[in-house]
């Protein structure tokens, strides 16, 4: 089965899908196997988007009008098609950039994979980058990376809510503004205090 997706950036109305919607059409995608969304490439939220791959079945292939209507970047657009391959769904481009991309083909599977081979070098060069970057700060004295968000006062409400049977650890962590990894290695389940927990109070 033939699947489309489209997407426009906008939702006002000053962007449509016509040329795209049009030229699935043509490659035989079936209006009602069509899906789409108004939202911007990186937005996480894309109902359509999300629809539409759960639609998807082995032997199914998707198609999209241009590669940059699919992927929020190289990335994530590498991370889709190889969840769709191990699913055995094929993947097609139809125009611009990324047109030979087809992976019904061997050509179009072996010019994915040098997409795939930039994604991770584009990961490796971040994380080069990254690591240069936190050693010149501690070379000039400054220590890198975000500072902690749990403070002395939440901690004490996290270590008075912990271990209560009606506390929702998701709300409790929305509440406070931290991450659960964050929590738990202040706090455990139970209410005590961790050791990064113990050093907080004990600096205070």
């Amino acid at each position: 089965m033939l699947i489309g997706y489209m997407r426009v950036s906008k939702a006002d109305g000053s962007q449509v899908l016509d040329l795209q919607r049009d030229a699935l059409l043509q490659a035989d995608v079936l209006p009602e196997h069509l899906y789409e969304d108004f939202a911007s490439g990186k937005s996480d939220e894309r109902q359509g988007l999300a629809a539409c791959l759960k639609a998807l079945r082995k032997g199914d292939i998707l198609i999209v009008w241009k590669l940059d209507r699919l992927g929020r970047n190289l990335r994530h657009l590498v991370n889709t098609v190889h969840d769709l391959s191990s699913r055995e769904i094929s993947f097609k481009v139809l125009t611009g950039q990324g047109a030979q991309i087809d992976t019904t083909t061997s050509q179009g599977k072996l010019v994915f994979g040098i997409f795939a081979a930039l994604a991770e070098f584009e990961r490796d060069l971040i994380s080069e980058r990254t690591k240069a970057g936190l050693a010149s700060a501690r070379a000039r004295g400054r220590k890198g990376g975000a500072p902690f968000k749990m403070t002395p006062p939440k901690l004490r409400l996290a270590i008075a809510s912990m271990g209560k049977p009606e506390t929702h650890i998701g709300d409790l962590c929305k509440e406070l503004g931290i991450t659960r990894q964050t929590l738990y290695r202040h706090v455990a389940p139970d209410g005590s205090l961790r050791e990064d927990g113990e050093k907080l109070l004990k600096n205070t």
